[in-house]
């Protein structure tokens, strides 16, 4: 371990790496100087500060048979969660499906000495992680909103099913299925056969996300949109659409594989981005243009906004009537919620909308969005 590691060695949180290393070595794993090598190379491209690539480039260079990674995780979670030296189970806090192990890995240069396996400071701070979660998107720095956008790209969101009028082969059921039944009995000259059934098959609920990009949504305009991508990558049915005076489409531009190319494209898609705010000529261009269609027919239709409109709160209040009748349930985000659970709406339009809106949510950090990711599968 004590060999040059070249030009990474230069980097701040090389020794960080190797310290690892040499833990993993002392838990039995064959850790010599190439894998240490290897894994600072790994880190170069990628980003320190998160423990989703710190675990990943690990894994991959260090570990390199699937006996290896029961104990892998044992030691990562001593080394940089600072957790008990419990073995068994997997780290929840830095599995890519699960989206909250972005923090900030603080180590300074000179903290590791001679002699000293560990440093003092090393890893995340579960706690600086869930205080992030729970922080409002518009009090953000701009690198605690870089992390809250990698944390949301790992985000899943599963819509609700439906029975449709279709059926499928069952091992069970209260429907039987006669052809397959008389067909398997034909094959055997006409004797009784097993009896087959049938249940009717299920099908993903369309998801439609109407995003409010206007001046008062400033701060929160470009981690709703963050969200939007994040949901348009985990199901196929997602519509995604913003509006500030007119109503915009952004699902094609959205299709990126790259995030940040994914947004640029979207906002360059959207023409009055951070302007003036008309809900409901919004709405109602969506329930003609596009609800007639089918887009959201026995979809979740939800609407991020703060409910500030300009416009005539007649039009709103039909445009959403009209789309009650045509979706299946009416979720409205609204930033100023927060974490008051006795919110009433206090603008004309939030007012307006209530009626004809079935959950009121806040959406206005990070926790609030993965709160409804949770409500979803049980909206049907």
């Amino acid at each position: 371990m004590a060999a040059d590691l070249g030009a990474a060695e230069r980097a701040p949180y090389t020794a960080v790496l190797v310290g690892f290393a040499r833990a993993l070595r002392a838990a039995g794993l064959p850790a010599g100087t190439g894998d240490a090598q290897a894994f600072c190379a790994a880190m170069a491209p990628l980003d320190p500060t998160d423990m989703i690539d710190v675990y990943w480039a690990g894994r991959a260079t260090m570990t390199s048979r699937p006996a290896d990674i029961e104990v892998y995780d044992r030691v990562f979670r001593s080394y940089f969660l600072g957790a008990a030296d419990a073995a068994g189970g997997k780290l929840p806090a830095v599995a890519p499906q699960q989206g909250t192990a972005v923090g900030v890995l603080n180590v300074p240069a000179n903290d590791v000495q001679e002699g000293n396996e560990r440093p003092s400071l090393q890893g995340v701070m579960a706690a600086g992680t869930e205080v992030l979660r729970h922080t409002a998107f518009a009090r953000c720095t701009p690198d605690e909103l870089a992390a809250l956008r990698r944390m949301m790209a790992s985000m899943r969101l599963i819509p609700p099913r439906r029975r449709t009028r279709r059926t499928v082969p069952a091992g069970r059921g209260h429907r039987p299925d006669l052809r397959r039944t008389i067909r398997q009995s034909m094959r055997m000259c006409g004797e009784p056969a097993e009896l087959y059934w049938r249940r009717r098959k299920l099908r993903l609920r369309p998801l439609i996300l109407i995003l409010d990009v206007s001046g008062s949504m400033a701060d929160y305009s470009r981690c709703l949109l963050q969200f939007g991508y994040a949901a348009r990558r985990a199901a196929d049915r997602v519509e995604v659409f913003c509006f500030g005076t007119r109503l915009t489409r952004i699902t094609r531009a959205l299709e990126h594989q790259r995030p940040d190319e994914a947004l640029d494209r979207a906002a360059q898609a959207v023409v009055d981005w951070a302007g003036g705010t008309r809900i409901g000529a919004s709405l109602d261009a969506f329930v003609r243009t596009w609800a007639r269609q089918g887009v959201c027919r026995g979809g979740i239709v939800v609407i991020c906004s703060d409910g500030l409109d300009r416009g005539d709160p007649a039009v709103l209040a039909a445009a959403m009537e009209r789309l009650a009748r045509l979706s299946h349930r009416i979720v409205w985000l609204n930033p100023h919620r927060g974490t008051d659970r006795s919110f009433t709406p206090s603008t004309l339009g939030m007012m307006v909308a209530a009626p004809h809106t079935d959950l009121i949510l806040s959406g206005h950090d990070l926790a609030s969005l993965e709160e409804l990711a949770e409500m979803l599968p049980a909206l049907s």
